[in-house]
């Protein structure tokens, strides 16, 4: 058995080693409700493949992810009419990933549910910082595909 397997709750999933509620599968992606859902139709969608986060999938992978997502996004609106939907994916701990498994959460979301905001509260930002962050972005060379 592989470290990912052994240790990773999503890989477990994958290989049915741990049970989920599944309600989308592909041959390289699952979508199951998660234990704990901020709202009613809230899916994880995941490459059964183990990869860490999405700046570490290939782009075959993400691919496959991406429309596997939409697909499934498309079905939720669907069958349970939110008002909208968020399309959720973090990469590290300081950005709250909390399994450190690619997963993309898709929330249904109405007026006024439970989970609130998701973005804190405005603020400027200086044109000159934000010409030098995009300076910094152009420069650098390492831009991998």
């Amino acid at each position: 058995m592989n470290n990912a397997l052994k240790e990773c709750e999503f890989c477990k999933i994958a290989a049915k080693i741990s049970t989920a509620e599944i309600i989308y599968e592909t041959d390289s992606c699952l979508a199951f409700f998660p234990l704990n859902p901020a709202t009613k139709g809230h899916t994880l969608v995941i490459p059964k493949q183990h990869v860490t986060d999405f700046t570490s999938a290939d782009l075959d992978t993400f691919a496959e992810l991406s429309s596997t997502a939409l697909k499934v996004g498309r079905k939720l609106r669907g069958v349970y009419s939110p008002d909208g939907m968020n399309l959720i994916t973090s990469a590290g701990r300081a950005a709250s990933q909390s399994v450190m498994h690619l997963h993309l959460h898709l929330v249904p979301r109405w007026t006024n549910d439970k989970m609130g905001k998701i973005w804190p509260p405005k603020h400027s930002t200086d044109p000159q910082v934000l010409s030098g962050w995009a300076e910094e972005f152009r420069n650098y060379r390492k831009m991998g595909g």
